[in-house]
């Protein structure tokens, strides 16, 4: 599978964002999905994952009620929902695949990745 994460800019607090990453492949069903981010001169951060069948998610606690994963098996696309964004939210924005059981949030077990798309949000 291969990953294209879009929908990246730039907008001020407290607005609202939703990145998409499109996959290609017939696989993309079996993996379950998961966003990171980057933000600068920081390691990289995981946020959300959603399982392959779009049953479970888990968020890190830093997002939790802010943001949103889902995804659309009819498009192969995973989405990203972020809403009440804030300045500290500013970063390059990753989605990975995870062949592996169950949603994890350790970005080593992620098989493919998307290239980032920037999210910048001012004050």
């Amino acid at each position: 599978v291969q990953l294209q994460a879009s929908g990246g800019g730039l907008v001020q607090a407290g607005d609202s964002l939703r990145l998409s990453c499109a996959a290609s492949g017939r696989t993309f069903s079996t993996y379950n999905m998961a966003w990171f981010r980057r933000a600068p001169g920081k390691d990289l951060e995981f946020l959300a994952a959603i399982s392959w069948s779009g049953g479970t998610t888990y968020y890190a606690d830093s997002v939790k009620g802010r943001f949103t994963i889902s995804r659309d098996a009819a498009k192969n696309t995973v989405y990203l929902q972020m809403n009440s964004l804030k300045t500290e939210d500013t970063a390059v924005y990753y989605c990975a695949a995870d062949s592996g059981y169950g949603c994890s949030p350790d970005s080593r077990r992620m098989d493919r990745w998307g290239k980032g798309t920037l999210v910048t949000v001012s004050s």
